[in-house]
């Protein structure tokens, strides 16, 4: 009895609606997210962050339109996975055939692809919790790209992998979003293939 009434003395994490989210204020260039329940605030990002994003961009969405494969999208979008649990990728990837997806308020269920660039202040977020989250929602494949570190760290969630494909300067990226045909289809169009070096900047 006693044990019982320790744990309803504990205090409850909030609870974070989606109206209570869609509240905060927009103003000042940062960035909201609630992640597992916690609201976390991030600053701009620096004119860095942004050309290896818009290259990142650039490469998917040329991929992606070439071949009509879906729909690439610049972040932050939020990706409202469930209650509590609203992030702002910096980049995203839906597949065609899968529009009930996107909405007004954004994404209403796992994008088939999400990319985050790290900064110092979102490093450790990225590698961790982020990672956590995105495997626990259904993300099928999450890239870490970490120009500091000329590192891209491709992530195959949706084979159970515990371990990236950690791409470096001099490699080339190839990539192809995760088929769903059946067994014996194609395998869908040649892979894009990219340095990452020019990626990243290098």
């Amino acid at each position: 009895m006693e044990n019982e009434r320790v744990r309803e003395a504990r205090p409850r994490p909030p609870r974070w609606t989606y109206a209570e989210f869609a509240r905060l204020p927009s103003e000042g260039g940062v960035r909201h997210e609630i992640i597992a329940g916690e609201l976390v605030v991030t600053p701009s990002p620096s004119p860095a962050h942004q050309r290896v994003v818009t290259r990142l961009i650039t490469a998917l969405h040329h991929y992606v339109a070439d071949h009509g494969l879906g729909e690439v999208f610049a972040g932050p979008i939020d990706v409202l996975f469930a209650e509590g649990d609203y992030l702002a990728p910096d980049l995203v990837f839906v597949r065609a055939g899968r529009d009930r997806v996107v909405s007004d308020r954004g994404l209403e269920e796992a994008p088939d692809l999400v990319v985050e660039v790290v900064s110092p202040s979102t490093k450790n977020r990225d590698r961790g919790v982020k990672l956590e989250r995105y495997r626990r929602f259904g993300v099928p494949e999450y890239w870490i790209v970490d120009p500091g570190a000329g590192t891209l760290h491709v992530w195959r969630l949706a084979e159970g992998a515990t371990e990236p494909d950690e791409l470096r300067a001099g490699d080339v990226l190839r990539w192809r979003p995760i088929a769903e045909a059946p067994a014996g289809d194609h395998d869908g169009p040649t892979p894009m293939e990219a340095e990452v070096a020019t990626l990243l900047g290098g």
